[in-house]
């Protein structure tokens, strides 16, 4: 019953698509069977019936010297008409994260040739600058490779903090020639203000305070950033107080707290503090390599005018690891027509999307106009696949800073 309410509701899509379509029917058609693809990865589609299975295969790389190794997904025929580098957030089974491996099926089925990094950092939920160049080897190797990359068409994908290291990657010099499109679904701009809310809740929009009950998932990987920045006494009790808290989200550390020293204990106020207005003091507490490569990758300070990748923009008003309005800040600091920003109102909390049943006011009101962004958001990643070199294929107009 559940499967059928799903294509009933992408079935209304596909006729509302059909209704407004103006141009390139069959890419609209498409971008129809991606999204119920990408939605239900582990149920029978349209998509996954009417294209053979794609193939995985792991490769090893070298750019200048530098190793690298990542899984390869082509289509089932083996033709790619372009080239994505799709870069997981930070997780422990970093490129074999399920629902990534699902993702990059997808895509492979739409026709892309994709390599998914393996990140060593992300898998043990640490960030570092060095994230970006080890995106940017990604994006060389593939957009080297004619037949995985046709005529240029290269581009990334990335979710989370990722996005942040895949702007960076895009303004190597090296890529950012080479490098067509950045897909970023809940992305940051100011790092500072994206850590400010995973630790409070807090954000500010329009001048206004605003607060949503973060996921504590940002300050674990905040945490175990830190780690590596502090002596082996400090490690040792941090990890004490994550595998506490793992065990039970509220156990008390008042004890081990004891135990650090003046940096760790920097860390540790800082993750447990709730008070938008002491942040900046605690921000400026933590050792002072720490905050300079966290500024390192923030992109609030970038010159942001050097990049030439055009950039899609997703981001739910709900997320409660990274605010929507992150991705409003990253789409202003960019020229006019350079990004494209959709806001989803309802359905997508981080990167997953959930919906109600068919016959509730809520999905006719509030999800089915969100299902319509997100099929917008698809179009313009085929669009992608398609473009000629230099094509500017977003049209400039006010979406980008408040979003579609």
């Amino acid at each position: 019953m559940q499967h059928q309410a799903r294509m009933l509701r992408f079935l209304a899509l596909g006729l509302l698509a059909a209704l407004l379509s103006g141009c390139a029917p069959s890419r609209h058609y498409e971008a129809l069977l991606v999204l119920a693809d990408a939605a239900q990865p582990e149920r029978p589609t349209r998509l996954k019936a009417t294209t053979p299975t794609p193939s995985r295969q792991a490769i090893d790389y070298v750019v200048e010297g530098r190793r690298h190794s990542g899984d390869l997904y082509l289509p089932g025929d083996g033709v790619a008409e372009a080239g994505i580098v799709l870069v997981p957030g930070a997780v422990p089974q970093g490129k074999d994260e399920p629902r990534l491996v699902a993702f990059a099926t997808t895509l492979a089925r739409a026709r892309f040739a994709v390599l998914t990094p393996d990140l060593s950092g992300f898998r043990q939920l640490r960030i570092a600058p060095a994230d970006a160049r080890e995106v940017a080897d990604a994006v060389a190797h593939l957009s080297g490779r004619p037949d995985l990359a046709p005529g240029g068409r290269a581009g990334i994908v990335a979710f989370s903090y990722a996005v942040g290291p895949a702007v960076l990657a895009a303004l190597e010099d090296d890529v950012r020639q080479r490098l067509r499109f950045i897909l970023g679904m809940g992305g940051y701009h100011d790092l500072g203000r994206a850590v400010r809310f995973f630790t409070t809740g807090w954000f500010e929009h329009e001048g206004r305070w605003q607060h949503l009950e973060p996921d504590p998932y940002g300050t674990l990987v905040l945490v175990m950033t830190s780690l590596g920045y502090l002596g082996a006494a400090d490690r040792r009790t941090l990890e004490a107080m994550v595998e506490a808290r793992l065990a039970q989200p509220d156990a008390d550390l008042s004890e081990l707290a004891e135990r650090l020293g003046p940096e760790g204990r920097a860390v540790f106020e800082l993750a447990e503090n709730a008070d938008p207005h002491r942040f900046p003091e605690l921000m400026a507490a933590l050792p002072a390599a720490l905050r300079a490569d966290m500024a390192a990758l923030s992109l609030h300070d970038k010159a942001l005018d050097r990049l030439q990748a055009r950039l899609i923009l997703v981001h739910g008003r709900n997320d409660s690891l990274i605010p929507y309005t992150e991705s409003i800040a990253l789409a202003r600091a960019l020229p006019e027509g350079q990004a494209r920003l959709i806001l989803i109102e309802r359905i997508l909390g981080h990167v997953d999307l959930t919906l109600t049943h068919l016959l509730t006011w809520q999905f006719w009101r509030h999800e089915l106009p969100d299902i319509w962004r997100m099929f917008r958001a698809t179009d313009a990643l085929l669009r992608e696949r398609e473009a000629r070199r230099g094509a500017d294929t977003f049209v400039p107009s006010g979406a980008a800073p408040g979003g579609e």
